[in-house]
């Protein structure tokens, strides 16, 4: 195991070296002159959906239900228990480049990536369309269908809430790709990115990627882990269960993250 991180430790070390080299010598993929207009001030409306209906749900099912659900939708589930915190996500977006795709703190880029949200969700353990897949036990199609709903739920109120308090059409026919084998964290992924951009350019509007994600993953950039510098990929690992279990300060995760981006990042 410890060989394989170094591996890929030095594999991620060769491709930065790659890129700094590539845009020392060819420069970016910006038109020469490009002059970005952005808004001074941000203001993003951050109001999720009440989930307490869902928690109820999820507390009542029994183990064996609880890990036929993770079996087939990955640890979706923790994010109905995480709490999303409006000034952490102002702050990202304050520092959200829309022409290079990125968060910029000073010299520094970082970007959400699908292996990351993948790692999150545990998508990677998750057997798509394989309709050969063994269940912990055999479900009642009673059971399978409120299963199933539940995580179409999940879906359309926490990780695309565009309309909040309803299920919109585009994602009822997203969740029925799924079980043709559609992966769906290249999806999550682009939504996230597409709000980004309509926040920032505009300076306002509601942030309608899935909010629980990303605060988690712009928390967990930052988090210290000892020996394993990529813990988050070990597919023995949790991360959003992780998360919830974390003994944070009195202050909130989200709230150090704020003061991090005010300390470290320019004003724009």
């Amino acid at each position: 195991m410890e060989e394989l991180i170094t591996q890929i430790t030095e594999k991620n070390a060769v491709v930065r070296d790659w890129s700094l080299k590539t845009q020392r010598e060819k420069g970016d993929s910006l038109v020469e002159g490009c002059v970005a207009n952005l808004p001074e001030h941000i203001t993003v409306n951050v109001r999720q959906n009440n989930l307490e209906d869902l928690v109820r749900v999820w507390n009542q099912w029994d183990s064996d239900t609880r890990g036929i659900f993770t079996e087939r939708y990955g640890d979706i589930a923790h994010l109905i228990t995480i709490r999303v915190d409006e000034q952490l996500i102002q702050a990202m977006v304050q520092f959200w480049d829309p022409a290079y795709q990125c968060f910029t703190f000073n010299q520094e880029d970082m970007t959400p990536t699908i292996e990351e949200y993948a790692a999150l969700l545990h998508i990677d353990n998750v057997q798509f369309g394989k309709i050969y897949v063994k269940e912990p036990k055999p479900m009642t199609f009673k059971k399978k269908l409120r299963v199933n709903l539940f995580a179409l739920a999940i879906y359309g109120l926490v990780i695309f809430p565009k309309v909040l308090g309803h299920l919109e059409v585009a994602v009822v026919d997203f969740f029925e790709r799924l079980k043709q084998g559609v992966n769906p964290v290249p999806t999550i992924l682009a939504e996230t990115f597409r709000s980004l951009n309509s926040c920032r350019k505009m300076g306002k509007g509601r942030f309608i990627g899935c909010a629980q994600l990303l605060n988690v993953r712009i928390l967990s950039h930052f988090w210290k882990v000892e020996r394993t510098p990529f813990h988050m990929f070990s597919k023995t690992f949790a991360p959003l269960e992780a998360y919830l279990k974390k003994e944070w300060p009195k202050e909130s995760p989200s709230s150090i993250g704020y003061q991090f981006f005010r300390i470290f990042a320019p004003k724009i």
